[in-house]
C-alpha cells in the first residue's frame, strides 16, 4: 500500500480530469466528481452513478447531478509506488468518465482500456 493523503489524492483526481481533451470536457454536464476513502467493496476503485449522455432525452431536466466517485484506499492499496497511484487514478477517472459518455465495460474491454 502507498500512503497518499486525501489532499494529494484529490489533486491527482483533478489532474486526471484536466487530462481529458477539452472538447470532451466541455460535454460533461451535470456531473460531480468526488473522492471517498472506501466504497461498498474493497475491489471497487470508482463508480459512475447517473444517466449517461447517450441515454438523455429532451425530457432530461430536474435531475440531481451524475456522480463519479473515486475510492482512495482501494487504489492506494493496490499500488507499489506513487507513480502507480498516479496511473491508477488516471485510469479509474477516465474509465468512469467513459461511463458518463455511455461507454460500457464491455466496450472498454474491446477498446483495450482495461
Amino acid at each position: 500500500m502507498v500512503d497518499v493523503d486525501e489532499d494529494t489524492f484529490g489533486q491527482l483526481v483533478e489532474a486526471a480530469l484536466d487530462s481529458i481533451p477539452p472538447e470532451l470536457g466541455r460535454l460533461m454536464r451535470n456531473v460531480a466528481v468526488v473522492v471517498e476513502d472506501m466504497g461498498v467493496s474493497p475491489n471497487l476503485l470508482g463508480l459512475y452513478h447517473g444517466v449517461p449522455l447517450t441515454e438523455r432525452t429532451s425530457n432530461y431536466a430536474g435531475f440531481l447531478p451524475d456522480r463519479i466517485t473515486i475510492y482512495r484506499l482501494p487504489i492506494t492499496s493496490r499500488c507499489r509506488d506513487f507513480d502507480d497511484v498516479v496511473q491508477s487514478v488516471r485510469h479509474t477517472v477516465i474509465h468512469e468518465v467513459a461511463h458518463h459518455f455511455g461507454i460500457s465495460d464491455e466496450r472498454l474491454h474491446e477498446l483495450g482500456a482495461y
